[in-house]
């Protein structure tokens, strides 16, 4: 379970995040939304121990991001907004990198396993400088999964992906969220609707509804409500 205890993150006098509390359960794609400031990227650092907040606590798998910060890493797969990536490697070389700080065995079979199923295969010739924005997503969405997490956190996943390629790493993502948690940011409402069981939309800090997105939808469009709760908000 990842379990978020009343997160505040302090910048000088701003507040990025808000006593911001909610779970996720295995099984669960949650879409974090939120405009441009919202918090959403600074909520996904805390909880994957890149920052720390300035109060509450976050458990990953019955690991406290403060007592237990090596655990919390090790059931997490994270993919940030701006993917970092080492562009002067070769794909399988990257990959067999990354399986390689997480002391894996049976590295070339793992790293041969996320190439299928990223659809990276056409593009393994190539050094990662001098792929698509949209591969260097699915390299960098293979590098979240290459250890088998518990949770993936995803950072605007689909950015970049022409409409072919949408669909396919939509499919990885549902097919992963089928027996892990899954939290992914979007602003992209249909990324929401086509992937995620559940919406939590935030707005300057503070998370301003949180439910299944059937049950969302049942009161209008999603596209409505986001923009109806988050211009509220701000006034």
């Amino acid at each position: 379970m990842l379990k978020v205890r009343n997160i505040t993150k302090k910048f000088g006098s701003q507040r990025a995040l808000d006593n911001v509390s909610f779970d996720i359960q295995p099984g669960e794609i949650v879409g974090l939304l939120g405009p441009n400031g919202a918090g959403k990227s600074t909520l996904m650092k805390i909880i994957t121990c890149y920052i720390p907040p300035t109060s509450g606590d976050v458990e990953v798998c019955g690991h406290s991001i403060f007592d237990d910060p090596k655990a919390v890493c090790r059931s997490i797969g994270y993919l940030p907004e701006h993917n970092p990536l080492y562009t002067d490697m070769y794909i399988p070389e990257f990959l067999s990198f990354v399986a390689g700080t997480y002391s894996l065995k049976n590295v070339k079979q793992r790293v041969d396993e996320m190439i299928e199923l990223t659809g990276l295969t056409p593009e393994l010739g190539k050094k990662i400088g001098k792929l698509s924005k949209g591969y260097r997503q699915r390299v960098g969405l293979a590098q979240a999964m290459i250890h088998d997490p518990a949770i993936l956190i995803l950072d605007e996943p689909t950015t970049g992906l022409d409409p072919n390629q949408l669909e396919e790493i939509r499919k990885v993502i549902r097919d992963a969220g089928k027996h892990k948690i899954v939290l992914l940011s979007t602003h992209i409402m249909q990324e929401v609707e086509a992937m995620c069981s559940r919406a939590i939309i935030i707005n300057h800090g503070k998370i301003v509804t949180d439910g299944a997105v059937a049950e969302l939808e049942k009161k209008g469009p999603l596209e409505h409500l986001f923009h109806t709760l988050t211009i509220d908000k701000a006034k």
